[in-house]
């Protein structure tokens, strides 16, 4: 079950256990009465109308999953027989209340205050029917017409309160289920942007985000009944007032562009009301075709860095829709700076890889085409005078250029995306391990606690990535003869140790990730491996004795 539907189930339940509360006090009321054939029966059918409501409790429990209520129809027809019935109207106070709180819950203020301002006139009629005030007491009457009304309309108002919060709650969880991580930050503010469109019956929706490393602002448009996928335009931080406008904490709505225009306004800080609204330069209303449009500010890092923008409503804004809006953007700024964080850090991720493959290739398969290059030039010129030395040189070229094609062959084959799970992780860890000791002079020991281990697999697909990439670097950097891997796992953590004897990092001691980023050293591909998957990375350097890598991974 969603947490809108159950806190849509919570509010039902409200009416289902208030409702043989208000019968019970009902009864009461009769029971105070004097003995009478009406009070009898009234009696009665007030016993019948608890149990009812008991079992009633006990179906609608039952059947939550099929999401089955009493009709308040129901309600209202035991309502009118009891009027019928009741002695005095007193007792039929409770039942009225009941009503107009169930009615509040489920059908909303707009519709449930006239039903309580019909019910309480006929409950005063019906009361001075029965002799209970006479006729000539006009004063009294109106005044137990309104208190009536007042009554009910009290508890229409605090049921729709509650079905107003359900509202939001549904909403929110809707807004918060467009932004996941999975599907990455363009399908993410698609679904978001096309969200808050038809929600507020907007033309169009946009987003403007200012990233500050890039120096750049991202913009993200949205028109409503389109599907396609958002590519965001990029310009320069220098349209940051023509976009942005020139008060970040400025909540502002213009239903009307023309002339001195029509808007309102307040700083979000304090709810302080603008005098002088922000407007959109003209270049960018004719950019945007804006003809009105409402915009807060959204936060990452505790300051505003973009706006939402809502363009061109079919309708004029209210206030109240202002407000809604910025409550809107206050609760999806942290799942929105989470979406962008990860753009950052896969956006590192990209460059160290491909920093990392630069490296590879220019120390690599590079270099041994210069030296290839090199070589044959060296032959060509001795070929007249010395063919059996170029026969030779030939055929070591050639044994060079196919353990070169073998090893480029295997960096294409690392670099295709893996599919690792728990239950391969152990076999892919010993499998890479014996095709190491077979391309390699470095021994290799790997020690592994279970062989059944429990993680989730973007952790063990990351782990994995981590000791491939830990190993290759050790073949061919570290200058050592043996390592030794070791991966253990326990209730609460997943750990990962890679040790060898080679010659170190040109650093020496223990640091933390954190750390060897402040001081710009460190594998930078192994510690954002580490970071995605919330890892804690350990490195331990003795240049000239070698190094070791912890990679602690928290299982909760």
């Amino acid at each position: 079950m969603s947490s809108h539907q159950t806190d849509r189930h919570h509010f039902e339940l409200q009416i289902v256990y208030a409702r043989p509360i208000f019968i019970l006090l009902a009864l009461l009321a009769v029971l105070e009465q004097p003995p009478s054939r009406g009070a009898h029966r009234s009696a009665s059918f007030l016993i019948a109308y608890l149990l009812a409501a008991l079992l009633i409790t006990q179906i609608e429990r039952l059947l939550r999953k099929r999401s089955w209520h009493l009709p308040l129809a129901c309600d209202l027809l035991a309502l009118g027989f009891f009027m019928y019935t009741s002695p005095s109207t007193v007792p039929v106070w409770f039942p009225y209340m009941f009503l107009c709180y169930a009615a509040g819950i489920r059908w909303g203020l707009e519709l449930t205050l006239p039903l309580a301002g019909a019910l309480s006139l006929i409950l005063v009629l019906l009361t001075a029917v029965k002799g209970d005030i006479h006729w000539m007491r006009v004063v009294s009457w109106l005044g137990l017409t309104v208190g009536t009304f007042a009554g009910g309309a009290g508890l229409a108002f605090l049921g729709d309160r509650n079905r107003r919060f359900a509202s939001q709650i549904e909403f929110f969880s809707r807004l918060s289920a467009t932004i996941q991580v999975d599907q990455g930050l363009a399908e993410s503010l698609r679904l978001f942007l096309e969200e808050l469109a038809t929600t507020f019956g907007a033309a169009e929706a946009l987003m403007l985000y200012r990233d500050t490393d890039l120096e750049r602002i991202f913009l993200w448009r949205m028109k409503a009944g389109e599907s396609e996928r958002l590519v965001p335009e990029s310009m320069p931080l220098s349209r940051t007032d023509g976009f942005l406008l020139d008060d970040m904490d400025a909540t502002i709505c213009w239903n009307s562009l023309a002339g001195s225009g029509s808007g309102f306004g307040w700083d979000r800080r304090d709810g302080r009301t603008l005098k002088n609204l922000p407007r959109l330069p003209g270049p960018v209303q004719q950019e945007l075709k804006v003809t009105s449009f409402a915009t807060v500010a959204f936060d990452q890092g505790g300051q505003a860095t973009g706006r939402i923008f809502l363009l061109n409503g079919r309708k004029p804004f209210q206030k109240q829709d202002l407000a809604w809006f910025e409550n809107i953007a206050a609760h999806i700024s942290p799942a929105l700076e989470n979406i962008f964080l990860l753009r950052h850090l896969r956006a590192r991720a990209i460059e160290a890889e491909r920093s990392r493959i630069a490296r590879d290739l220019h120390d690599g398969i590079l270099q041994t085409l210069l030296s290839i290059e090199i070589q044959l030039d060296v032959m060509r010129r001795q070929l007249p005078a010395a063919p059996d030395q170029a026969v030779s040189g030939l055929a070591s070229l050639q044994q060079t250029v196919k353990n070169e094609g073998a090893e480029l062959r295997q960096t294409v084959t690392d670099l295709r995306p893996l599919r690792v799970q728990s239950a391969d992780l152990v076999d892919l860890m010993r499998g890479f391990a014996e095709r190491y000791r077979n391309e390699s002079t470095v021994a290799l020991d790997l020690l592994i606690d279970s062989a059944q281990l429990r993680a989730p697999d973007r952790v063990c697909r990351e782990i994995f990535q981590i000791y491939r990439e830990a190993l290759n670097n050790i073949k061919k950097h570290a200058k050592a003869s043996h390592v030794v891997v070791k991966l253990s796992q326990d209730d609460s953590r997943l750990v990962l140790v890679v040790d060898d004897n080679g010659e170190g990092f040109s650093f020496a001691g223990r640091f933390t990730g954190d750390e060897l980023d402040r001081l710009r050293l460190g594998p930078i591909s192994i510690k954002e491996r580490a970071r995605t998957v919330g890892g804690v990375l350990t490195v331990e350097s003795n240049p000239g004795h070698g190094a070791r890598l912890t990679i602690e991974v928290p299982l909760g």
